[in-house]
């Protein structure tokens, strides 16, 4: 059997940007899966690469740098960038507020305060907006297609091989063994997911990882296009780059009295829209150790209820599904469990937003290379 430059566990966004980042290095690379076709957080989520909002600092800059590698590698590999920017909509005075302060800060930089004349002259669809923010930062493509279609074009680009249908039982130095076969490679990145049981769980164990259940909707077309995916204020409260800044403060105590059941379950307002006009709507953030694979009705409705205050009356739902991804605190655990090989695990849900990037920081690390 041919040996290996880097072999990937976990064809996810994270491994796979992984694959990208060895591949351009000249390296021959094998990804490994257990499931027979993307199927997990990848493809679950809304595609949505932001920018805008991420925690200062570090974050943002890996959030900055991997919407740059979305924008390069987009055309060549037949992905379609479906929506460009945000608008965060505030609602509230506190919001308003919170857009200010944001401004303020090297992070709003880009960005542009709105007032309620010009969200009305292109926003018509948007309702009680007092101001808003708009950034081109961001970006969206439409994740079960772009997973799909990046595991195509590494293939065929830069011929990284793929073993789907494969699950790796044991890791250590040089190689990985299988039910079937053990392959042999200089070097390992395990990129499991919310996978805690099967590969070095002690690991997670020590990081204090949970799971984080998410709903999602697809809303069928509502008859206009949003120029951008939309944002309002609830997300101002869980997006650490709004969340801490000291203006936020109050309007999370007036979130508490008007809204506490979204806050319980983590619900806020992400509107994107695909090709078809369908609209992809979430979501919520509740945790455990396993999470029920039961979507709840009345999350749903506190999910439809962030909607038709921003979007007015939701169109029908086409769609719902359930999502899980590994929680702790921090962006991620990127660990050395035997040498030569990486642990690499998005704890943080920004996975499509970060990956790239903290890829590159990987395989900077592990090739040994200077940053």
């Amino acid at each position: 059997m041919l040996r290996h430059d880097l072999i990937i566990v976990g064809a996810g966004i994270v491994g796979l940007a992984h694959a990208l980042a060895a591949a351009r290095r000249g390296k021959r690379v094998l990804v490994l899966d257990r499931d027979a076709q993307a199927n997990g957080a990848s493809i679950r989520n809304f595609g949505f690469v932001t920018v805008t909002g991420q925690e200062r600092g570090r974050v943002r800059e890996l959030a900055s740098r991997s919407a740059a590698i979305w924008r390069e590698i987009a055309g060549p590999a037949g992905i379609s960038i479906e929506q460009q920017g945000l608008l965060l909509v505030a609602q509230r005075l506190e919001a308003v507020a919170v857009i200010d302060a944001f401004l303020a800060t090297e992070m709003g930089a880009s960005c542009t305060r709105l007032d309620e004349a010009q969200i009305a002259a292109h926003w018509p669809m948007v309702r009680g907006a007092r101001a808003g923010l708009l950034s081109s930062e961001d970006l969206r493509v439409d994740s079960p297609l772009a997973i799909p279609a990046l595991s195509r074009w590494l293939s065929d680009a830069h011929q990284v091989e793929f073993a789907f249908g494969v699950a790796v039982h044991k890791v250590e130095t040089g190689c990985v063994h299988t039910a079937a076969a053990t392959y042999e490679a200089d070097a390992v990145v395990v990129c499991p997911g919310d996978d805690w049981a099967s590969l070095f769980p002690h690991s997670f164990a020590a990081a204090g990882v949970t799971r984080c259940k998410l709903q999602m909707l697809r809303l069928a077309s509502p008859g206009w296009r949003l120029p951008s995916p939309v944002m309002s204020d609830l997300s101002m409260v869980r997006y650490l780059g709004y969340a801490a800044l000291p203006a936020t403060a109050a309007l999370r105590a007036k979130l508490e009295a008007e809204a506490p059941s979204a806050l319980a379950h983590g619900v806020h307002l992400i509107a994107v829209q695909c090709a078809d006009g369908s609209l992809v709507v979430g979501d919520s953030h509740d945790y455990a150790p396993t999470p029920d694979p039961f979507a709840a009705a009345a999350t749903e409705e506190l999910i439809l209820d962030s909607y038709r205050d921003v979007l007015g009356p939701a169109p029908q739902v086409v769609a719902r599904w359930t999502g899980t991804y590994a929680s702790a605190a921090g962006h991620s655990i990127v660990q050395t469990p035997a040498p030569g090989v990486r642990l690499v695990v998005v704890t943080s849900g920004t996975g499509a937003s970060t990956a790239f990037a903290l890829a590159e920081d990987v395989m900077t690390d592990l090739l040994g290379e200077s940053a």
